[in-house]
């Protein structure tokens, strides 16, 4: 069967529209494309990707484009496109029918469904040759052993829906914490920093529960793994020394050369870390890293209203990293004689390069203070590489965007500001904060993707608990309390369609073309969903005091308790919030009085100065305790008199209100601990 085209030319998913001209008569995924599998009785073939995705380009090339591979696929199977991205549950059912099959997976994914959609044989990638004899082989399969093959994809759905976390149990938080530092410890890269051997990818979880750990007790081991583990992914070539933003993972044990995708969740989680780890340590190489991330974002990966944009590649097959490499002839051209010394000195250039094609890698050399960056000649000969870069062929980027993700980025936004500083970096968080409302909040129903003008397909539970996290934070920034009402709003949203009714936790999904509903408690490549959540409802019941957050909070860690003590470095997200003592967590609520309002803003940036991940903090402006009555924590805790006043307040039971609380701030932090 030959077509010239095939059905995915309207669809909206930069990756489908990558394979729209394909010789594969490829269907996106849905009913008409399941009905066809009905209809002519036979197999599915799906192929699951994402836009920047280098693996999925090569197979593409290399298979899809090529007609012999056209012409099995289009007789045998209904062949089905589907963008991991845009369905992460679907993505994640088949993903574990691989993993479970080969002991491994990745992406591009290749499964083979029976028109039930159950799975019964898959793979990864493959190349052409190996590809079509696979196609053939399972094709007569189906033809003539159709009943066995049916007997295997129904034992598969059986493994998929067996639950793997045990039944809820006990928490014994300090001897857990101490379990998961132990094996920190034991896996901990001494002499390049992060976690086991290659491939690396950035660990920004870990990071985190490591500076929590030291917080709650001094730890100077727990600190220095974290401190290390920043400074050379910093210096290492998985960042992008140039143009600011993280690579996707590092090929290599000490963060050299990277796979030069750059994913916005990744940048996102690698931002708050880095700044969670300056406030810790004042190290202002982390200030630096968080702030040239998030220009990079607010530069390359930001739409003109406001929302974020999902990824960008690593470059074209075969010219993978192009965009990011130099030569030393192509440097020793560029720059004069001074400035090609900053260069090579500080970034450990060499005639033989790094990687392919005796081309470098910038990375930086450990005696590089990044302040040098600002004076020449190393600042002119940066400016110099950056403008010769412009020119060349850039990346592609996945325009599209996703709530989720784009909640993950205002967190990061977010505390750029409370860390930094910098008021651009609120404006760039609501902005965001507010497109996602106008955009992808229809008739008070969450959707998860927009491009091009479309908004469609339903939020799945990590666009809730990211999107939630986010506001929280955009809330403690600008203290507007359409935030906080909206975060509150969306948590019942999600209590509501996503709490599994038969055992405690969130399903990832309840979409009716998933065959497998399943509750995801550790993490992934990003946070687990019903980790966050745990977060989420401890800092919306301090706010709001509503004791079903607090309930629903307790039967989720007990649910999580199996699992968290078996593999206790597999939920670090969700360690972070027993680090956090959500039983000892501390409010504080300041009420600006009209004599001194200034006192009231000098106290909250005084706040935002410290490490203090159990903290929320709660802001009355001049004349607003009557407007905020529908956050009780705030309600009736108002200045006095015209004066500031402070509450601390543990669990919502507070202290006598402090009035003027000095000259000197500083010497009145104990007023909040």
């Amino acid at each position: 069967m030959n077509s010239s085209k095939n059905l995915l030319g309207n669809e909206h998913s930069p990756y489908l529209l990558q394979h729209k001209d394909n010789p594969v008569f490829w269907s996106p995924w849905g009913p008409a494309a399941f009905k066809a599998a009905a209809d002519q009785n036979k197999p599915i073939f799906l192929s699951i990707g994402y836009s920047t995705c280098y693996w999925c380009h090569v197979m593409e090339h290399d298979s899809f484009e090529h007609q012999e591979v056209a012409d099995v696929l289009n007789q045998s199977f209904i062949s089905i496109k589907l963008d991991r991205e845009e369905r992460p549950d679907i993505d994640q059912v088949y993903m574990d029918a691989v993993v479970g099959l080969t002991g491994h997976g990745g992406w591009p994914m290749s499964v083979f469904l029976t028109p039930e959609l159950k799975p019964f044989w898959a793979g990864t990638f493959f190349y052409r040759a190996d590809f079509i004899a696979i196609l053939q082989g399972l094709a007569q399969a189906w033809q003539g052993d159709r009943e066995n093959v049916q007997a295997s994809a129904q034992k598969i759905i059986e493994v998929l829906r067996t639950e793997r976390e045990g039944e809820s149990g006990e928490l014994n938080a300090p001897e857990l914490l101490k379990s998961a530092f132990n094996s920190l410890q034991q896996h901990f890269d001494r002499q390049h920093g992060g976690f086991g051997s290659a491939p690396k990818f950035p660990p920004s979880q870990q990071v985190r529960l490591l500076l929590r750990l030291n917080a709650t007790q001094p730890n100077d081991v727990a600190l220095k793994m974290a401190d290390s583990s920043l400074e050379c992914m910093a210096r290492g070539g998985i960042y992008d020394q140039l143009g600011g933003g993280f690579h996707r993972y590092s090929t290599d044990a000490g963060w050299t050369v990277p796979h030069f995708e750059k994913m916005l969740y990744d940048n996102a989680l690698l931002v708050v870390a880095y700044l969670e780890a300056y406030q810790v340590t004042k190290k202002l190489l982390f200030a630096s890293v968080a702030r040239e991330t998030l220009e990079y974002v607010a530069r390359e990966m930001c739409g003109e209203s406001g929302q974020f944009f999902c990824a960008q590649d690593a470059g074209a097959v075969d010219k993978e990293g192009e965009y990011y490499v130099w030569s030393s002839d192509e440097l020793k051209t560029l720059l004069d004689s001074e400035e090609f010394a900053a260069i090579r000195d500080s970034y450990q250039i060499t005639d033989s390069g790094n990687f392919e094609n005796n081309t470098n890698i910038l990375v930086a050399a450990q005696s590089l203070d990044w302040s040098a960056k600002e004076v020449p000649p190393l600042l002119t000969a940066l400016k110099k590489l950056r403008t010769e870069r412009a020119l060349r062929a850039s990346p592609l980027l996945d325009d599209k965007t996703l709530t989720g993700w784009n909640g993950l980025m205002i967190a990061a936004f977010a505390t750029g500001f409370r860390v930094l500083g910098e008021a651009r970096y609120l404006k760039i968080a609501q902005r965001a904060a507010s497109f996602i409302h106008d955009h992808l909040y229809r008739d008070g129903k969450l959707l998860r993707r927009f491009r091009g003008g479309d908004s469609a397909i339903d939020a799945v539970l990590e666009d809730y608990s990211y999107l939630i996290s986010g506001l929280i934070e955009l809330y403690q920034c600008d203290f507007d309390t359409r935030w906080l009402l909206w975060a509150r709003r969306l948590q019942s949203q999600q209590d509501a369609k996503f709490w599994d009714v038969n055992r405690p936790g969130y399903l990832s999904s309840k979409a009716a073309d998933v065959i497998v509903q399943k509750r995801e408690f550790a993490d992934g490549a990003t946070p687990s969903a019903n980790s966050v959540s745990l977060s989420n409802l401890a800092r919306l019941f301090a706010f709001f005091g509503d004791t079903s957050l607090r309930t629903r909070h307790m039967a989720l860690l007990a649910a999580m308790a199996p699992g968290i003590s078996e593999h206790p470095t597999a939920y670090c997200t969700a360690l972070q919030d027993l680090a956090n003592a959500p039983a000892e967590q501390i409010e504080v609520v300041i009420s600006a009085g009209e004599k001194n309002p200034e006192k009231a803003r000098e106290l909250v940036r005084l706040l935002y100065a410290e490490f203090a991940p159990g903290r929320v903090i709660g802001f009355n402006p001049v004349g607003s305790e009557v407007n905020n009555a529908e956050i009780p924590l705030l309600k009736g805790r108002g200045a006095v008199d015209g004066a500031t006043a402070v509450y601390v307040c543990r669990n919502g039971v507070c202290k006598l209100p402090v009035f003027e609380p000095g000259v000197d701030i500083a010497q009145n932090l104990e007023l909040f601990k």
